[in-house]
């Protein structure tokens, strides 16, 4: 616990030597004889005005955005909280995602929010209506935590667990399709692909430091993972896989973040003619940093309005780094080359012109991050950053581990919101952020769907925020 204001100064008084200032000062505050006389604790004066003096200095290297207006904070965003107490039980939540389903009880397609808790159980809510109740319960499906739901189509869903399976459940039967377990530790991230009316790419990341790619068909009756098609092992953990396609070719791309690592790694999926992943490139996230290990990029979401754009939630502590960077990709898969070419490229390859080349390359990863600020979120080590883009790109939310769900402009980088509803102190796990039917949506679209963010944590809360 942090001393107050007095006991520092009683302590600078005390250790220094001015007796009279300190028996005065003791008096006229009207404090115990033996303030400041504790030598256990670490933290001084002195030790505040280094830390003050270090968080000026990181000022210095945050890098804030360009003066974009089509990036601009919109005002109409979600600060109304809701708190949904139609959960059938409490317990950590774990992931959150909107789903359009077709359900055992119903008839048509209909919006659900997909909720899974630490008890193994997925909740589906209602979001139409006013209490946003529980439609269904699924709790068979799955023997540990379910940490990812990606939805294949209507029907069927993808779900990860802490156990390492991979299960293909069919929510309108009610029926697990497909059980597959490639990975001996926590799935942690799916990431799909799909071809214009072909089959899907699903891309599973687990805590065995394992990549596992298998191709799906949905078009079939009874579709099928099968045998991975190929399998990516890394250094370290994968902490967070997304799909991109290369701006020349449109074939796709799978950019990986793993720990101990400020890079964002890109591996051409495979082919015939290659069928394994092949590394076609990467991109330092702290190009100029002289840090072995300055952050690892924890989570990598796609901005809504710009494909080849990025928010990426950093490990840094003791305050979430926020970094917003465009995607450095080769223009096609045929087109990939040494980006190390040094600036001699005709002249002899010397010491100097390797320096010059990395220079150039480093100038060119530092130019791409548009954004580099703190988020003033506090985590610490063992904290699971997430982030989450405004459906119009204008801006990013980030969780905390003091319950504070917070708002970053992506125009300048600034702190535009601070939403407060969880418990004090408590850790946010997941985020949710789209356009979503609900029970008033004053400011919708033609098909009455308005912007929400939804949250939930170890406080058990699951909470609806709406913008009025």
């Amino acid at each position: 616990m942090l001393p107050s204001a007095a006991e520092l100064v009683a302590r600078y008084l005390r250790a220094n030597g001015y007796t009279q200032t300190l028996n005065s000062f003791v008096q006229e505050a009207d404090l115990p004889s033996d303030t400041g006389s504790a030598a256990d604790n670490p933290i001084t004066i002195e030790s505040i005005l280094r830390e003050k003096k270090t968080f000026d200095l990181s000022l210095n290297f945050e890098k804030l955005g360009v003066d974009d207006a089509k990036q601009a904070w919109t005002v109409q965003a979600p600060a109304k909280p809701k708190v949904v107490e139609s959960l059938p039980s409490r317990s950590n939540i774990l992931s959150i995602s909107v789903l359009d389903l077709l359900l055992p009880s119903t008839t048509a397609t209909q919006q659900y929010i997909a909720v899974t808790t630490a008890d193994r159980q997925l909740h589906l809510m209602d979001p139409s209506t006013s209490s946003l109740d529980c439609i269904q319960t699924i709790s068979s499906f799955q023997g540990s935590p379910t940490l990812d739901i990606v939805p294949v189509d209507s029907r069927r869903l993808l779900i990860a667990s802490m156990s390492g399976k991979l299960t293909l459940f069919d929510a309108a039967a009610n029926a697990i399709l497909e059980e597959r377990k490639d990975h001996s530790k926590y799935v942690v991230k799916i990431s799909t692909w799909s071809s214009e009316g072909g089959s899907m790419l699903v891309a599973s990341a687990g805590w065995d430091a394992k990549v596992v790619l298998y191709q799906l068909d949905p078009n079939v009756d009874q579709p099928r993972l099968g045998d991975p098609i190929a399998t990516l092992s890394l250094p370290s953990i994968p902490e967070s896989t997304l799909f991109v396609t290369l701006p020349g070719d449109g074939t796709p791309v799978l950019v990986v973040a793993r720990r101990d690592s400020t890079f964002l790694h890109f591996y051409a999926v495979p082919s015939p003619e290659s069928p394994t992943f092949t590394l076609i490139g990467k991109q330092n996230l702290a190009p100029h940093s002289n840090a072995w290990v300055a952050f690892t990029p924890s989570d990598i979401q796609i901005c809504p309005t710009n494909p080849h754009l990025v928010a990426i939630a950093t490990s840094s502590t003791p305050h979430m780094k926020l970094l917003v960077a465009k995607l450095l990709l080769p223009p096609t898969r045929s087109s990939v080359t040494d980006t190390g070419t040094s600036l001699d490229s005709d002249g002899p390859v010397t010491q100097a012109s390797q320096a010059r080349a990395e220079l150039l390359v480093a100038d060119k990863e530092e130019a791409a991050i548009l954004v580099n600020v703190s988020t003033l979120a506090p985590q610490t080590a063992y904290s699971t950053p997430r982030l989450v883009w405004r459906p119009d790109g204008s801006g990013v939310y980030v969780s905390s581990d003091d319950g504070v769900v917070r708002g970053i402009e992506t125009k300048s980088g600034k702190l535009i919101s601070s939403l407060e509803a969880h418990e004090p102190g408590s850790k946010l796990r997941c985020l949710w952020a789209g356009q979503m039917v609900g029970p008033s949506s004053p400011g919708s679209d033609d098909k009455g769907k308005a912007e929400f963010l939804i949250s939930g944590g170890f406080d058990q809360k699951l909470i609806v925020w709406s913008s009025s």
